[in-house]
């Protein structure tokens, strides 16, 4: 038979899906890693007289989180989750969310920078881009070998119980941050050593929070299940077409959204462990006098 049949819960017989069924996540996850191809390919070709190749890089990319979204979907959906294809989407992974978004957030910031009145000025911001962008290659690998070592993973600074959390920024997130800001720019590089600046500061933080065990929020419970089905589409359908309209800016702000949201969530935590002891303070020297 194509089809094996088991036994679930309460003892009801349920068929296992064809094996043909297991290629089907896996048919995502190569075209999450053709766009990731695909922005190499752009990052290299582009210039200061042709920007749009990073734009397009950009882009790519942002497909790409699309694409690695659903193969997990659909790995879920279908019961189809599989160790090969774990480790599939890992490699993946590290191509289109680790090696393609550095290249292109170094060639993008740093090597189109202009001739600065201090030739050295711009040599050690191009040193200084090559290590950070290998530092957030290195943090993305972490986070993904993290992620298939750990078993049920906690954040230090838990949410509300039942509800799912990545531990550390996920870097399919991490890429989207970088993608967004170039594709807001139309694509259009870095002119100016103070904005490389920033530029720089901002991949360092990124690379952080991926290594880093604060909380972000995970959409898996909203495949395994909602209450309220009908509100659910009615948003993912507004927040499409929004993205549709006015990709440019809701890229943007959906990625800085998702990068802010975990740093709130440590600070929130943090400011109620200080309240909470604090309470627990005054209640002990009150209960000494």
């Amino acid at each position: 038979m194509a089809d094996e049949e088991q036994i679930g819960a309460g003892g009801k017989t349920r068929r296992q899906p064809s094996r043909g069924m297991y290629l089907l996540p896996s048919l995502f996850t190569a075209g999450n890693m053709a766009a990731g191809y695909y922005a190499i390919t752009q990052t290299i070709q582009g210039s200061v007289a042709d920007q749009s190749y990073f734009d397009r890089a950009a882009l790519a990319l942002g497909i790409a989180v699309l694409f690695d979204g659903l193969d997990g979907i659909i790995a879920r959906m279908t019961n189809t989750a599989s160790d090969f294809g774990k480790e599939l989407d890992s490699l993946a992974d590290v191509i289109t969310f680790g090696v393609a978004p550095s290249l292109l957030a170094y060639l993008w910031g740093f090597c189109m920078l202009p001739p600065l009145q201090h030739p050295n000025l711009r040599e050690q911001l191009i040193h200084a881009g090559i290590f950070v962008c290998f530092i957030f290659l290195m943090c993305g690998a972490s986070r993904l070998a993290r992620f298939n070592i750990s078993i049920n993973p906690q954040p230090r600074n838990p949410g509300r119980p039942g509800k799912k959390y990545f531990v550390g920024m996920p870097i399919p997130a991490g890429a989207g941050v970088i993608s967004s800001v170039i594709h807001l720019q139309r694509g259009s590089p870095i002119d100016s050593p103070w904005i490389a600046l920033v530029w720089l500061c901002l991949l360092l933080f990124t690379s952080f929070l991926m290594v880093s065990n604060w909380r972000f929020w995970s959409a898996k419970e909203i495949t395994s299940g909602s209450r309220r089905p009908f509100q659910l589409v009615v948003v993912i359908v507004v927040i499409g077409t929004l993205i549709g309209l006015y990709h440019q800016y809701m890229l943007f702000i959906l990625a800085m959204a998702y990068l802010v949201s975990g740093v709130v969530a440590r600070l929130a935590y943090s400011w109620g462990r200080k309240r909470r002891r604090s309470v627990v303070i005054n209640q002990e020297s009150g209960q000494g006098l």
